[in-house]
């Protein structure tokens, strides 16, 4: 393990939904396939979200579109929100709820039980939900009022930290585009300040397909990003939300947490006016918060293996990126030729706004992980504006392996909104765990639900997480259950000495079958019955760490007020 210097943070949590993606783990399974998640509206499509007829028929109107699936869906009677409610709320901020409340679980935190303070900082997009209400002359009556906490992106984070009992700053960001990386930014500073000991950084945006395609705008005429492409026109849009959840690296490590990545350096600034109008990127701006974000890591940027760019396919942007990024990689002593990785998670997914950085992010988090570059669609030939050959960079066509090199992998990730306001961010390889030796049984699996059905459902896909090629240590197992979820009033310990009896022991509660008492102890006994009893000496005190596990099962049921066409 490299020497750090207390100013790393780790990545310990993550949870998403994307275009053709309800997860983390699907979107990666996309990403490595090479998946194109733009969806083709069809004209009744179109009728079916409120479209008017004229934009339908109006041949720049661009269908395709990153779609999100159950996007007006919602368990509101989990989150304790009325219904009347929940369908009046900016259907951002219930993503954004969901997700963040997901990824607690995914960093095995129970803020409830948890001592350590989390903040909270996001962005969303305009809330096209209520405009496009406005301009349908259907608001609700009292949509002023309204406007004050379910409408207005300002209490995004507001909304999370009451609903979730989060006691950290919580803070919107609105930078545009840029918005959910600006946030992790902001997230990461916070930590390091000692503002909070744990943050939700992420953004959010839902949007409908009705962009149109202009000569030289933003809006590809098909809806596809060919980023770094001769054939780039601009990029589709799309809707979708992403969440991390952040520590200081030196604080995770000590208790025990999951690290996905470290986040090594960041920087964030703005164009100002050097540059050809309000909307325009500028290549000064650009340039400084690359340089800014490897000199606060300390790192060459020739370890780096893979920058995942902004990319907005546009011929201009472009070729304006990577000029700024070999500026910035060349003046730190990178002298190589088309050595780097470079991406554009929007080839994918077009550009989901708020939420296109922190999406960025997560692919980068992963590549890392796992050490593979995935490819970037829709690209068959170089912009020349780009000038690739005389950078250190290339598109990946295909999926591929990291590049050679020596040290933890690492990837640049950048995002930069509209106006000016500029975001990089350097991701590197989590440090390897030390070696533990085989833990000895039994393990005690503490598992509860609000409902019987839920309780059983939970057994169930744990059950299949345990039933996986690569499944997690059963120590780790039990300690995360013990630690890292809020006790519901239905529960079952299972016992288990090792991987086949613990998922059939979970298979015979999901089954509503009677679980063995064999082996649990008796304070657990008592919890199981419905005692208020502390779980933790079921967590090895030797090393235990927390793993990922499947989630309290939700149930959405649509919560959305329609539009007449």
């Amino acid at each position: 393990m490299r020497d750090y210097t207390g100013d790393e943070i780790a990545v310990v949590g993550m949870a998403g939904r994307f275009p053709g993606a309800q997860d983390v783990p699907e979107l990666w399974r996309a990403l490595l396939d090479g998946t194109d998640a733009m969806h083709d509206h069809t004209d009744e499509e179109l009728r079916e979200l409120g479209l008017h007829e004229e934009l339908i028929a109006d041949p720049a109107l661009v269908r395709g579109h990153g779609r999100l699936a159950g996007v007006g869906d919602f368990d509101a009677d989990f989150f304790g929100v009325p219904g009347d409610e929940a369908a009046a709320m900016d259907p951002q901020q219930r993503l954004f709820l969901e997700q963040s409340w997901v990824a607690l679980q995914d960093a095995g935190v129970d803020p409830v039980r948890d001592r350590r303070t989390v903040g909270v900082f996001a962005g969303a997009s305009a809330n096209r939900y209520f405009l496009h209400r406005l301009a349908a002359g259907e608001p609700p009556a009292d949509w002023e009022a309204r406007l004050a906490t379910g409408w207005s992106p300002d209490y995004l984070p507001a909304q999370v930290a009451y609903r979730l009992g989060l006691t950290g700053p919580a803070i919107a960001v609105q930078t545009a585009c840029s918005s959910s990386l600006v946030a992790v930014c902001t997230a990461a500073q916070s930590l390091l300040d000692f503002r909070c000991d744990l943050a939700l950084a992420g953004g959010v945006s839902v949007t409908e397909p009705r962009f149109r395609h202009t000569d030289g705008g933003l809006v590809s005429p098909d809806g596809r990003c060919r980023a770094f492409d001769a054939a780039g026109q601009g990029s589709g849009f799309g809707s979708g939300v992403g969440v991390v959840v952040l520590a200081r690296l030196a604080d995770a490590l000590e208790h025990g947490d999951q690290v996905y990545a470290v986040l090594c350096g960041w920087a964030v600034n703005n164009d100002g006016g050097a540059r050809a109008g309000f909307a325009a990127p500028g290549r000064a701006g650009q340039t400084g918060v690359v340089t800014e974000a490897l000199a606060g890591a300390g790192i060459d940027p020739a370890t780096i293996g893979m920058v995942e760019a902004h990319g907005s396919g546009t011929r201009v942007g472009d070729a304006l990126e990577v000029a700024a990024l070999t500026r910035a990689f060349r003046a730190a002593g990178d002298t190589r030729a088309e050595a780097c990785g470079l991406g554009s998670v929007k080839t994918n997914l077009g550009n989901l706004d708020a939420a296109a950085g922190i999406t960025g992010l997560v692919k980068a988090v992963l590549a890392v992980r796992d050490g593979v570059l995935p490819a970037s669609l829709h690209h068959q030939e170089p912009a020349a504006e780009a000038n690739l050959p005389a950078s250190p960079f290339f598109v990946p066509v295909k999926t591929v392996g990291w590049p050679a090199g020596t040290g933890p992998r690492r990837a640049g990730v950048s995002s930069f909104g509209l106006g000016g306001t500029n975001a990089h961010v350097i991701v590197e390889q989590a440090p390897p765990e030390a070696p533990r030796p085989p833990a000895a049984g039994p393990f005690p699996l503490a598992v509860s639900a609000r409902t019987p059905e839920a309780l059983r459902e939970l057994a169930a896909r744990i059950a299949d997480r345990l039933d996986e090629p690569d499944p997690p240590r059963l120590d780790d197992v039990a300690r995360t259950l013990a630690t890292g979820r809020a006790a519901g009033p239905h529960r079952a310990v299972v016992a288990c000495g090792d991987h086949a009896t613990a998922v059939a022991g979970l298979r015979r509660l999901a089954a509503g079958e009677p679980v063995p008492a064999d082996g649990v102890p008796a304070f657990a006994a008592e919890w199981a019955a419905g005692a208020d009893v502390d779980l933790s000496p079921l967590a090895d005190p030797a090393g235990t760490r927390v793993v990922s596990l499947p989630h309290h099962p939700l149930h959405p049921v649509r919560h959305w007020l329609e539009v007449r066409s």
